[in-house]
C-alpha cells in the first residue's frame, strides 16, 4: 500500500462513502413502510464499530510508516478525528436500540394513560437519537470529503476547465451592447416536482 496524495485522498473518500452509506441506513421514524427494528440498529452499531476499526487501521498503517510523505500528518489527523463522529452515531444507536426494545416490552400496555405518554417520550426520544446519528455521520462524511481534497487538490487540468467555465457563465447572461435577444414565449407546459 502506498502512501502517495492521490491514494490518501481515495481512502479518505472511500471511508466518507462508508459513512454516507450508514447515513442512508438509518431508521426513518414513523416509516409507514419499515417498521422500527432492534436487530437492524443492533447490525448498524456491530458495522460502525467495524467502521471504527478500520479508522484506526488508517492511523495505524501511517503512524507506523518509519517514512512518512509530507502530507501524512494531515491525513492521520482527519482518519483519528473521524473516529468521534463514528463512535458519538454508534452512541446514538445505542440509544434508539434500548427506546426500541422499551417499546416492544410495553407494546401491551400501549392503550392505558399512563404507558402512552411514557411511549410517547420513548418516540421523541428514539426521534432525536436518530437525529444525531445522522448529523453526526453526515459530519464525519463532510470532513473527510474536504480532507480528500485537501490532500489531493484537483489536477492542474481540471482547475483550468473549472476557471474556464467560470469565465464563460458570466459573460452567457448578458449580451454585448447593442445586441438585441429574443425573448421566448412562456411555456404551456405545467412544472412538476420529483
Amino acid at each position: 500500500m502506498d502512501n502517495t496524495p492521490i491514494s490518501d485522498a481515495l481512502a479518505l473518500c472511500a471511508t466518507a462513502s462508508a459513512f454516507d452509506a450508514q447515513r442512508g441506513k438509518l431508521l426513518v421514524p414513523r416509516d409507514p413502510y419499515r417498521s422500527p427494528d432492534v436487530v437492524a440498529v443492533a447490525r448498524q452499531i456491530s458495522e460502525l464499530g467495524k467502521l471504527v476499526t478500520d479508522l484506526g487501521d488508517e492511523v495505524l498503517y501511517r503512524a507506523a510508516n518509519q517514512d512518512p510523505a509530507p502530507h501524512t500528518a494531515r491525513v492521520i489527523t482527519n482518519f483519528a478525528a473521524a473516529v468521534e463522529p463514528a463512535g458519538e452515531a454508534a452512541s446514538a444507536l445505542g440509544a434508539v436500540a434500548h427506546q426500541l426494545a422499551f417499546l416492544h416490552q410495553t407494546e401491551s400496555l400501549r392503550d392505558q394513560p399512563d404507558a402512552r405518554d411514557t411511549r410517547e417520550a420513548a418516540v421523541r426520544v428514539l426521534e432525536e437519537a436518530l437525529a444525531t446519528a445522522d448529523a453526526d455521520l453526515h459530519d464525519g462524511a463532510n470532513s473527510l470529503h474536504t480532507a480528500s481534497a485537501t490532500v489531493s487538490p484537483p489536477s492542474v487540468r481540471l482547475q483550468a476547465a473549472r476557471s474556464r467555465s467560470a469565465t464563460i457563465a458570466p459573460a452567457l447572461g448578458s449580451p454585448p451592447p447593442g445586441v438585441t435577444t429574443a425573448v421566448a414565449a412562456p411555456s404551456d407546459r405545467i412544472a412538476r416536482g420529483r
